[in-house]
């Protein structure tokens, strides 16, 4: 019953149909997803443990700690658009209902400077910042 209870609270009530497009988007990563998991999988740069595409509630994070209740995005050339930005900021505001933090790369700060990256989610994911 309480690992019920803990992977209610890890999706947030996610649907069936969110998990399999999850399920679909793991097995289709892009290029800067690619590397990005290479670094946060395995706890190998990390202690804490990440998943990729993580259901939560209606939406799907490219990467997410639940201990530290924080989503890793990778943005490609669309987030750009007006309307695209604009979708964005609103998931970012419903998932910060839930309090997950996000933070935001874009896949030219992955293929540039992957480093500055590391640095700061291990900024975000220090021991003096779990929620």
């Amino acid at each position: 019953m309480k690992l019920r209870v803990i992977q209610r609270n890890m999706f947030y009530a996610a649907s069936r149909n969110t998990f399999e497009k999850a399920r679909f988007l793991r097995n289709n990563m892009t290029e800067a997803e690619k590397i990005v998991w290479n670094e946060l999988k395995n706890r190998q740069v990390f202690k804490a443990r990440f998943r990729r595409q993580h259901p939560i509630d209606i939406f799907i994070v490219d990467f997410y700690c639940h201990e530290f209740k924080l989503a890793i995005e990778i943005d490609g050339e669309i987030h750009l658009k007006k309307e695209v930005i604009d979708y964005d900021d609103g998931r970012t505001h419903d998932l910060e209902k839930h309090g997950v933090r996000i933070l935001r790369f874009t896949n030219d700060q992955v293929f540039n400077n992957i480093d500055k990256i590391i640095r700061e989610i291990l900024e975000a994911v220090s021991p003096q910042n779990p929620l």
